[in-house]
């Protein structure tokens, strides 16, 4: 029998060397009249010698502790084993009669990246239409985006290294799986949309190096068109013109065409609370320059579709929870608007179209609901879910009444359905076998008080029979931003602690989606706060209602969510006694210097303004770290090829709080290479990562693998 205790004292022995040594320096910026210090400056240049060392020891010291943790071997196993089990995506599907193809990704076995695949007619067998597993071993090759086209003859895909997210895009004949001379680089997050006769497309892409100042290459994102077989880098500029200067660097536009290729719609976004929406009219033989169809409001408009020159449009304009307009693209004012679904108590979510029906999901407390209406928003039917979780991913058409969509939970992989938008009937179209027996857990939600007396809803998943007795390990999980919704998915990673009697905590915070926008308002720029008050309530829920304690507590966030757990940890040390900061964002004053971060003003604030330089360096969870404070064990992670959050913000971080913390509980980084902010990661490294993750939280929460090992 395994004696927990005596396992995990001798481990504490081995791991009591501590980290390196980091030195300091005396600089000290003023900003807005204040003296901010920043000792660790110098950790910011990846390419410094120094600071490579510095990495290098702090990698090794990491791997010394977690190397050793009793039950890392055990915790690879069950990753591998749940991880096996594979991932399916939603089929798309493309041309129709005999030349009807179904495209989709799986993802099998020990397969490091998803593989396309292509089905001739409804009941054709797949075959392999690009698989990058074949390009790279190692898997650090990804297939970042695909679109067929309407007729399914050409396939452009974007592929990109190391988890970089640098796209290039290629176009690939579907019958002979053979690619065009055509390649496209710069298409990082490309918006694709093709001709109906499949000559050609509208894109998105960044400027060429040379054409804009050099920290500016990674912003101006634009539109062109590229008939197949053209130079790209002759492409004929859509939106914005070459010299429109009234346009932010940081516009984000996004493409769509009409079915019958009349109507181009470009959406373009400012941040995540503000869109604009214009329409180039292709019947035309004149020029025709972009037509502002919403400009100059402070709201979201989302374009769904343009159908016999009805172009429907999903906002929260005057509709916090959203409605669904239609809108004549040809005429000018809002009289002409009419709205077709109206904003009700549940958030609408996402609007397609499928044939005669509108399908429309909603989120009601943070959980899917499916119905379907009429073109003239005339409700129709409530789709039947399998229970309380996610449906997402779905992919219709305007010709058929067939509706592919994914659905999961946080015991269920996500499973592919087939919906008939005549019938309202779904039926299964590819689920993956678990080695879970759903039924010995149980999902439920709680809702508690957040400081200013909020009401917030959680999701909590544990093993049948728990016990409130204060004694259980409990992992806490968060994001609260960017207008995202957390709502039930399956998290393989989560499983083995679940397993080990653990419980998982998703809180819905304020900053994300679930509730609409004015939910996300009161998490945004000067009402960051509110977001860390959430969390740490939530914390407080779990111990206050004895489902745990603080020495039992971990909490653990990735990107914004990472942003969390560093705040929260340096607001609240002791609620917790471990803490995972994934991919984060945590030095506040000067985050908008780095990769793409000036994308984030508009969630974030800007602190070259001294009105929101305050609201910012308040939280700033790098600045908000105190000496000689007892700070529970940290564990931060972050990845060299990070094109989103510059892997500074680690650095920076893991120094300060070794330098801070008098609880001798360790303060871990983990700077991979050949990875990025997690989209394309191999699933090698996805699981080494999963495993340094559960073996920090089984080492620090006294947890073990083992059945028979005493508690």
């Amino acid at each position: 029998m395994v004696d927990l205790q005596v396992l995990y004292a001798l481990f504490m022995i081995n791991a009591a060397a501590g980290p390196p040594p980091t030195r300091t320096d005396k600089t000290v910026d003023t900003l807005h009249g204040v003296k901010v210090a920043d000792p660790y400056r110098w950790l910011e240049n990846a390419e410094a010698s120094e600071v490579k060392q510095w990495t290098a020891a702090q990698n090794a010291h990491m791997r010394k502790v977690l190397d050793g943790v009793p039950d890392r071997a055990a915790l690879e196993n069950r990753l591998w084993t749940l991880h096996e089990i594979g991932a399916l995506g939603t089929p798309v599907e493309r041309g129709s009669g005999k030349t009807l193809r179904l495209f989709s990704t799986r993802r099998d076995g020990k397969q490091n990246q998803p593989v396309l695949y292509v089905r001739e007619g409804l009941r054709g067998k797949d075959r392999v239409l690009l698989d990058v597993n074949q390009e790279a071993a190692d898997g650090t090759l990804s297939l970042d985006s695909w679109d067929p086209s309407e007729d399914g003859t050409w396939v452009v895909y974007g592929t990109s290294k190391d988890g970089s997210e640098e796209s290039v895009l290629r176009i690939r004949n579907t019958a002979t799986g053979v690619d065009r001379s055509d390649a496209l680089p710069r298409a990082r997050a490309a918006s694709i949309a093709w001709l109906p006769d499949a000559s050609g497309f509208y894109y998105t892409r960044y400027p060429a190096p040379g054409s804009v100042p050099p920290d500016q290459e990674k912003y101006h994102r634009a539109v062109y068109f590229h008939a197949l077989g053209a130079d790209p880098a002759r492409d004929a500029r859509v939106f914005p013109a070459q010299d429109d200067r009234t346009r932010d660097m940081t516009d984000w536009p996004t493409v769509g065409l009409s079915p019958n290729g009349r109507w181009l719609v470009i959406t373009v976004s400012q941040g995540w609370a503000k869109t604009e929406i214009f329409v180039v009219d292709r019947s035309r033989t004149d020029a025709c320059a972009p037509t502002p169809v919403v400009v100059g409001k402070s709201a979201i408009y989302q374009s769904v579709e343009v159908l016999d020159d009805t172009l429907y449009v999903l906002t929260n304009d005057g509709a916090p929870r959203y409605k669904l307009l239609a809108i004549d693209p040809g005429s000018s004012g809002e009289s002409n608007w009419k709205t077709i679904i109206a904003e009700g108590p549940d958030t609408l979510e996402s609007v397609g179209v499928a044939g005669s029906h509108l399908v429309a999901t909603f989120l009601h407390d943070a959980a899917s609901g499916v119905r379907l209406f009429s073109r003239k928003g005339v409700l129709e039917r409530e789709v039947h879910l399998p229970g309380l979780g996610s449906a997402a991913a779905f992919s219709s058409r305007a010709s058929h009444p067939t509706v592919y969509f994914r659905y999961g939970s946080f015991l269920t992989p996500g499973t592919i359905y087939e919906l008939d938008g005549d019938t309202g009937k779904s039926k299964l179209w590819a689920q993956l076998k678990t080695p879970i027996d759903e039924r010995n857990f149980e999902v439920h939600q709680v809702h508690y008080p957040s400081k200013d007396g909020t009401s917030i809803p959680m999701f909590l998943v544990h093993k049948k029979g728990l016990v409130r007795d204060g004694k259980n390990p409990a992992l806490l999980y968060g994001y609260g931003g960017f207008n995202i919704a957390l709502t039930p998915g399956f998290a393989a990673a989560v499983i083995p602690f679940i397993e080990q009697g653990g419980l998982y905590a998703v809180a819905n915070l304020r900053g994300g989606g679930e509730f609409g926008e004015d939910w996300h308002r009161a998490g945004m720029l000067k009402n960051k706060q509110n977001v860390f008050n959430d969390f740490a309530a939530a914390a407080e829920f779990l111990i206050g209602q004895n489902y745990t304690r603080p020495e039992r507590l971990a909490i653990s966030g990735r990107s914004n969510g990472g942003l969390l757990t560093g705040a929260t940890v340096t607001q609240r040390p002791e609620l917790f006694r471990a803490v995972i900061v994934g991919v984060p964002l945590l030095d506040m004053v000067r985050y908008h210097k780095f990769r793409i971060a000036r994308l984030w003003i508009p969630e974030y604030g800007d602190p070259d303004k001294a009105d929101e330089f305050a609201w910012l360096y308040a939280y700033s969870p790098y600045h908000r770290v105190k000496p000689a404070t007892h700070y529970p064990a940290v564990l931060v992670f972050t990845a060299e090829s990070d094109t989103r959050v510059d892997a500074m913000h680690a650095r920076k971080m893991t120094a300060r709080l070794q330098a801070a913390t008098t609880s001798g509980h360790p303060v871990l980084l983990r700077l991979e290479q050949q990875a990025g902010h997690g989209a394309g990661k191999p699933l090698g490294k996805q699981i080494a990562q999963y495993t340094d993750e559960l073996a920090f939280l089984f080492r620090e929460l006294q947890l073990s693998a083992h059945p028979n090992a005493k508690p």
